[in-house]
């Protein structure tokens, strides 16, 4: 009797997930089609989970892999990279035994139940990268960032940023100045009510100021944003359900319900004292990301954020770490105009009917009056329950216009990032099972690129990256 061979249901996007990323040291690149613009110099730093097995054994969710760094210095020699993972103490430790010793965000600890009160979950450093003047930050929410060095990606251990004592935790999603430099970020402590704690920085990242609020229940809040003199966060209803993750039976993910009875909860803050201005609260919705935030010359603030319908989006995002995704989760890029002075909501409107996530806007634009929302999203006809991130796009405010860079079957950019003329992405090439660098024009993102660099190795789809201009 023979067997007829199952055919996989994977998608192409898997391979870059399938197995642990392999490091490369500073190496050059070279150019496959066109040539690096003259006027970029500089380097993109990526950040994003590179293993997500070990022993044999797979993580819980896609939150949970060993956070590795890219970094890619363009000089006037041309282009070099190099990959490094982030030299956490979990990481050393799991690497050295060959097997997971701790809890994460979608996953126990193995072993015995008592394994998970003793040891505290480990801090995968997988999320996204600040830039310093003399190091690179790479960030996660749960705990302190680990400082590296910016051009040889050697981790140096973990940074207090001199003001995160007692178990405060500094988010992934920092908040920068363009005009003055200073540093807004935040960090959630766990308890009964959660509390939310705000920090401020100077530009060499020393936190100077700091303040802290109650929250309701222990929500999930991954990222708030900057506009003007405000600092606003959207607390979405979701809670943490603590007793079973403190009895070692569940893991964070599982322990998150969506209670959309509670609405949205609204914290304006004022940015120059960190004093609270108001709250409020609006209709339930989730969001990861905010595109950015301004206040308009009536006074009013406006925020645009990418907007779910409910708390699908985690479901999904735990599927990527089995390279194989079934639930939809669509958002859509939605602007949201408040008062600050009383936290009210006056109205929210949807600004695309296409998915939209990781919005950004060029750097010196944050906090205030922009005219392009750049994001990633999916090519017309994808079906989004099954695929990952397979487009990026341009949103004109000014003419209310989308361009789309297309990049062709089973093609798979990471989250762009605009530097000045330019807009820069990750791309894994499912068809050749290969990573490059991709540089757009970047009023001609729906044209070839202008340059494209082949990677050494496989770059596993990342979460955050920035820039860091060549002073």
């Amino acid at each position: 009797m023979h067997t007829v061979a199952q055919k996989s249901t994977k998608k192409a996007w898997s391979g870059a997930v399938a197995e642990p990323a392999k490091e490369f040291p500073l190496t050059q690149l070279p150019v496959i089609s066109g040539k690096i613009p003259e006027g970029l110099r500089g380097t993109l730093y990526r950040n994003g989970p590179a293993r997500l097995e070990r022993g044999g054994m797979r993580v819980g969710h896609w939150f949970d892999g060993d956070g590795a760094i890219l970094a890619v210095h363009f000089t006037d020699a041309g282009a070099s990279a190099v990959y490094r993972y982030v030299q956490t103490t979990g990481y050393q430790q799991e690497t050295a035994t060959g097997k997971f010793l701790y809890g994460n965000y979608g996953m126990t600890a193995p072993g015995a139940i008592w394994n998970q009160w003793l040891k505290p979950v480990k801090n995968a450093a997988n999320t996204s990268v600040l830039v310093l003047p003399d190091k690179l930050l790479a960030l996660w929410e749960g705990g302190k960032p680990h400082a590296l060095d910016l051009q040889t990606l050697e981790t140096w251990g973990e940074d207090s940023l001199e003001g995160l004592t007692n178990g405060l935790n500094y988010s992934a999603h920092y908040k920068q100045d363009p005009q003055t430099g200073e540093i807004f970020n935040f960090g959630i402590t766990p308890g009964i009510n959660a509390t939310l704690n705000v920090y401020k920085s100077n530009s060499t990242g020393k936190i100077i100021q700091k303040a802290a609020y109650p929250l309701n229940g222990v929500p999930l809040v991954h990222d708030f944003v900057l506009a003007g003199k405000y600092l606003v966060f959207f607390i979405p209803p979701v809670r943490l359900n603590m007793l079973p993750v403190l009895l070692g039976i569940d893991d964070y993910s599982d322990c998150l319900k969506w209670q959309p009875e509670l609405g949205t909860q609204i914290i304006v803050i004022e940015r120059e004292t960190l004093s609270l201005v108001s709250r409020g609260e609006t209709e339930p919705w989730y969001q990861w990301h905010f595109g950015n935030g301004y206040v308009d010359d009536t006074g009013a603030v406006i925020v645009d954020i990418a907007r779910y319908q409910d708390f699908q989006t985690n479901q999904y995002l735990k599927e990527v770490a089995t390279g194989e995704t079934h639930t939809p989760a669509e958002s859509t890029l939605s602007r949201v105009t408040l008062n600050p002075q009383t936290g009210k909501v006056t109205a929210i409107a949807q600004l695309l009917d296409r998915h939209c996530e990781f919005p950004n806007v060029p750097q010196p634009k944050v906090g205030q009056m922009w005219r392009y929302t750049y994001m990633s999203g999916f090519r017309q006809g994808t079906d989004i329950s099954q695929e990952i991130l397979n487009a990026i796009a341009r949103f004109d405010h000014k003419t209310e216009t989308l361009i789309e860079a297309n990049l062709g079957e089973n093609r798979y950019p990471s989250e762009p990032i605009p530097v000045e003329d330019w807009v820069l992405t990750v791309v894994y090439d499912g068809n050749r099972h290969c990573s490059e660098v991709w540089i757009f024009a970047g009023d001609r993102l729906d044209q070839e690129p202008v340059c494209k660099l082949q990677l050494p190795s496989v770059i596993p789809h990342s979460f955050h990256g920035t820039w860091k201009p060549l002073k």
